[in-house]
């Protein structure tokens, strides 16, 4: 029987505090937005740059960042990603304007994709292969939760301090965590991993922060917009660039053979169409608290917080999960609750009494922190330990690439729902809303943009269910990753 490192919970624990400083990161800054706005004068599309600015680099750089993990040390890496991202919180928080806030936030994106990749890799070597489901069910919990308590913390910030205050709040959490980090994760790394291509790197970002581009462009303003059609042409060369260079590198950056193994493509295309259906949940919903209901941003935050309960009782079921009923069934069955819940929160109009938008978030969370576990282990049972950097680089990357094109295509099609049904088209949500002459047809306009974006979603559910059932077998579990192990 397989033995861990006697220290392996210690370990999960510093790891965890480090994945919930950047995952937080990608919601906490939604309720903060107004007040950054009035601080520098900014424009919707700039504050829009400035959250996409993160996630778009944390995406691209996820693959180059597993790959110097590999190379150079997990542990080393991790540590690096810290400081960086807490460095950047700094300038962040400093900023004199939106768009220095916009390259804090890409630098700390940077920080992140350092970080994130590392977490899963170390957990990977610490953990014998019948303890990874529980350790992985732990990582998804957290990052989850950080996931959906985001806008209550930074409601709570904004509004005790200032939108400086979320940035600020990182600095002691990033030196707990690099503390953590320092004293008990040990070193693990590959020396005979792929080199790094810093060509490649920047064509990923180029490309898939172009196809966002593109898709939100095309939301607000249709595809006869020449914009749209343009910033999707740059997606299409940068990312058919990326490919041809890899085909040709004797030593790619990217291991396409991995894509050729089932349980890793299979699961890996079920994680990213869920996150893509996810992706516009709290996005669209912390709208609907505000604008329609008339929540403070706080008051927001502290409504979506079944999210965050959902996903903490699933996955702690969930962890247990691939060890009895597979990894294929509990896959499917996480993702039809997940849907189940998305159908829920279709129903809501706008004098729905909350208990429906609870029961609804509790649902989405659930069915996803049930599938969490057993996704993560099959992706990462399918990667020998050697390329564990890159497997866990790719499996976030797969994720966050969902969540960004989740929140630019169904936040696209809610904009195009809404604007359909809206008596006022080409006035801003907010001030239609306002106006007590439109708010009740714009209310009416919002919910049934909201249903539409909503019933996607669970669409996009069910069919990484199907995936997941139709790639998948029944004896797939959290296996043991196929190659030797590093010692």
């Amino acid at each position: 029987m397989e033995r861990g490192h006697p220290r392996r919970w210690s370990i999960l624990v510093a790891l965890c505090a480090a994945l919930l400083l950047v995952v937080v990161e990608n919601t906490v800054l939604s309720v903060a937005l107004p007040a950054i706005g009035r601080a520098f004068g900014s424009s919707t599309a700039l504050l829009q740059g400035v959250v996409d600015a993160y996630v778009v680099v944390f995406a691209g750089l996820l693959v180059a960042a597993g790959a110097a993990a590999d190379r150079y040390g997990h542990r080393r890496a991790a540590l690096a990603g810290l400081l960086l991202f807490g460095l950047a919180s700094v300038a962040a928080a400093l900023a004199w304007s939106a768009w220095w806030l916009l390259l804090a936030r890409a630098l700390m994106g940077a920080g992140a994709a350092l970080v994130m990749p590392s977490t899963l890799a170390v957990l990977v070597h610490v953990f014998p292969a019948e303890e990874r489901p529980k350790a992985f069910a732990v990582w998804t919990a957290v990052a989850s939760v950080a996931m959906a308590l985001g806008p209550v913390l930074g409601g709570a910030l904004v509004q005790a301090w200032s939108w400086s205050g979320i940035f600020l709040i990182n600095v002691p959490l990033v030196a707990a965590a690099l503390a953590g980090v320092a004293r008990l994760v040990p070193e693990f790394r590959a020396p005979a991993a792929h080199r790094l291509d810093p060509v490649a790197a920047g064509l990923v970002i180029l490309g898939t922060g172009a196809l966002i581009t593109a898709l939100i462009i095309a939301g607000e303003r249709g595809w006869e917009s020449p914009a749209a059609p343009g910033a999707l042409a740059v997606a299409v060369a940068a990312l058919g660039w990326f490919a041809h260079r890899q085909r040709r590198d004797g030593a790619p950056m990217i291991d396409f053979a991995l894509y050729r193994d089932r349980r890793f493509a299979g699961a890996s295309a079920a994680a990213a169409l869920l996150t893509l259906g996810t992706g516009s949940v709290l996005f669209v919903l912390t709208q609907y608290l505000q604008l329609v209901r008339g929540h403070s941003a706080l008051a927001a935050g502290i409504a979506v917080i079944p999210l965050a309960a959902g996903t903490v009782l699933g996955s702690a079921v969930g962890g247990r999960a691939p060890g009895r009923i597979g990894a294929r069934a509990a896959i499917a069955l996480g993702f039809a609750v997940a849907a189940a819940g998305f159908t829920v929160l279709a129903a809501l109009t706008p004098t729905s009494p909350y208990p429906v938008l609870a029961c609804g978030l509790l649902l989405a969370g659930a069915g996803t922190g049930f599938a969490g576990p057993a996704t993560t282990s099959t992706v990462l049972g399918s990667v020998p330990p050697a390329r564990a950097g890159l497997g866990s680089a790719l499996n976030d990357t797969h994720q966050q690439l969902g969540f960004a094109l989740g929140v630019a295509a169904l936040g696209g099609l809610f904009a195009a729902r809404y604007r359909a049904g809206s008596p006022a088209p080409d006035r801003p949500l907010a001030d239609a809303l306002a106006d007590p002459a439109l708010s009740g047809p714009a209310r009416t306009a919002f919910t049934s943009a909201q249903s539409a974006t909503m019933l996607a979603a669970a669409l996009c559910a069910l069919a990484g269910a199907a995936v997941a059932l139709a790639v998948l077998r029944a004896r797939d579990s959290a296996a043991e990753p196929r190659g030797e192990s590093l010692r």
